[in-house]
């Protein structure tokens, strides 16, 4: 909650001057995602206020913005077409209306499972994905807002051109004036701050050049031609008509709902983690799932459609200087009196502006750093960067992130799938295996191939002190050992295993002996 008593005069002034130009900035992207989605653009700028000012309030890191974002809307993509798929002989019309009576249960679901997530803590989890993969993700998103940009440059006769040849050139004769105000605008955004912070550059930018573009009344693409926003209202109460859903429709909405609640704890916790890194202080990531959780639920009952945190806009917030929660709840309550009281002035801001406020998101979010890095890295960890974010690009973030985890824990696997001995015959005769190296599923191979059982002496002792069992691969490799020595009518002793361990075994139990120092490790095993 906000806690008035840190605020100065100058934390206040950032956070609402930022939230300012956030707002500002959110307005084409929460239209761009609608029409990504296939719903209204009044859905998306309702999800964008309701559940900005939700994680304003609630979320885990303060100043962190969130809305409509591309990720969750191609889900949203896909579920339209399956509900095309199931109601093949309803109008256009009718078909729209059903599709968003599909996303608003799909985001009240979506939000439920997020909500359970949190209370169960399973945020940390986000501690497993390695930073490569981070990296890649951070790429990846940069390279994905960049190109979401491209879209406002295209020619309004776009449909009647052939090839891209004419595509092009119609686009560079019928905005020119847009590349232009893309560059002053970029150019703005990175010399303004060496000279004063005073006042956000983006917000310079904004409102600079959308008077000059109203004066000369230059020929430029304005957020208005993008959609009509003259009559819309604040979002009100409203039920998903439960008549419309069937059995199949549910089979549809079930998998769609966990997806969509997966993409957005998964982008809105590395957001989390990456402004964790620009601003030194740790956020929480239990606090963060629950919060996303009541915005979508939220968004959903209100006629908004699901999202999560925004890395670009949560840049833009944070470069400008809003670090409280002043600046995300200042950005979503100016968001919705803008477009409901004030649409005229937001569709006079030319497109480009913003485009060019995006571009230079990009440009502060791709970690450049990284390629110098990479040349550096272990190739396993450069294979991870350069496949999350390939995969990001081109597939899906969740994808992405998973794909980089099973990769980095495949490496881990194959890289600590050696277990080594030394050994020694003591004064009594018997043979001593020293271990050194971890037991388990991938390394019980490895283990096996260390043993002389046919040329060993009649007593055998194997020393675990340096080595540790780690799963239950590890103990039936054990075992394994054990009834192969029995078998050879050998004498086998273990040392230096855990209680855990040892109540685990069930051939080789009996032939462990006690030690003082014995571990206190756990086997993980399936019960």
């Amino acid at each position: 909650m906000f806690n008035l008593q840190n605020y100065s005069t100058q934390n206040i002034k950032n956070d609402i001057l930022s939230g300012a130009v956030v707002a500002v900035a959110l307005v084409p992207e929460a239209i761009a995602f609608s029409f990504i989605a296939g719903v209204s653009p009044v859905v998306g700028l309702y999800a964008a206020f309701i559940i900005g000012l939700v994680t304003s309030i609630l979320g885990g890191k303060p100043g962190m913005i969130s809305g409509a974002t591309g990720a969750v809307a191609i889900v949203f993509v896909s579920l339209g077409l399956g509900v095309s798929e199931l109601n093949p002989s309803l109008d256009k019309e009718a078909l729209s209306m059903l599709i968003l009576h599909y996303i608003l249960l799909t985001s009240i679901i979506a939000g439920v499972f997020q909500i359970i997530v949190g209370l169960l803590k399973m945020g940390k989890f986000i501690r497993l994905v390695p930073q490569p993969a981070m990296f890649g993700f951070v790429n990846g998103l940069a390279i994905v807002i960049a190109l979401s940009q491209f879209k406002f440059f295209a020619p309004s006769n776009a449909e009647e051109l052939n090839g891209w040849g004419e595509l092009i050139g119609a686009s560079f004769s019928e905005n020119t004036l847009m590349y232009f105000i893309v560059l002053i605008t970029m150019l703005i955004m990175h010399f303004l701050p060496k000279f004063t912070k005073a006042i956000p550059s983006g917000l310079v930018a904004i409102v600079g050049l959308t008077l000059l573009v109203f004066v000369t009344g230059a020929d430029t693409k304005l957020v208005g031609d993008l959609a009509d926003l003259s009559n819309t209202s604040m979002p009100s109460f409203t039920l998903p008509n439960m008549s419309l859903f069937s059995a199949d429709a549910m089979y549809l909405i079930l998998p769609s709902a966990v997806l969509v609640a997966l993409v957005g704890l998964i982008e809105s916790l590395l957001t989390l983690s990456v402004l964790d890194e620009m601003s030194g202080t740790r956020g929480s990531g239990n606090k963060e799932c629950v919060a996303q959780g009541i915005g979508n639920v939220s968004s959903g009952f209100f006629g908004g459609m699901a999202g999560c945190a925004m890395i670009g806009q949560s840049i833009i917030n944070y470069s400008s200087g809003g670090l409280g929660r002043l600046s995300s709840f200042t950005a979503a309550v100016l968001l919705i009196t803008l477009v409901v009281a004030f649409s005229g002035v937001i569709a006079i801001i030319p497109v480009a502006v913003l485009v060019g406020i995006m571009f230079m998101v990009s440009i502060g979010t791709f970690e450049f750093s990284s390629i110098r890095r990479i040349k550096h890295m272990p190739r396993a960890d450069a294979l991870v960067l350069v496949a999350v974010t390939v995969i990001t690009v081109f597939e899906d973030l969740a994808v992405a992130v998973v794909a980089g985890i099973i990769i980095s824990a495949l490496v881990f696997a194959w890289e600590h799938a050696k277990i080594h001995s030394r050994t020694n015959i003591n004064k009594d005769g018997k043979k001593i295996y020293c271990l050194n190296g971890p037991l388990f599923f991938a390394s019980v191979a490895s283990f096996a191939e260390q043993f002389d059982i046919k040329n060993d002496p009649k007593e055998v002792i194997i020393d675990f002190e340096s080595a540790r069992v780690m799963d239950s691969s590890g103990a039936e490799a054990i075992d394994s050992i054990t009834e192969k020595y029995n078998k050879a009518g050998k004498k086998l002793t273990l040392r230096h295993l855990s209680e855990d361990c040892k109540k685990v075994l069930k051939i080789a139990g009996p032939f462990c002996t006690y030690e003082e120092d014995d571990p206190t490790y756990k086997v993980a095993v399936n019960i």
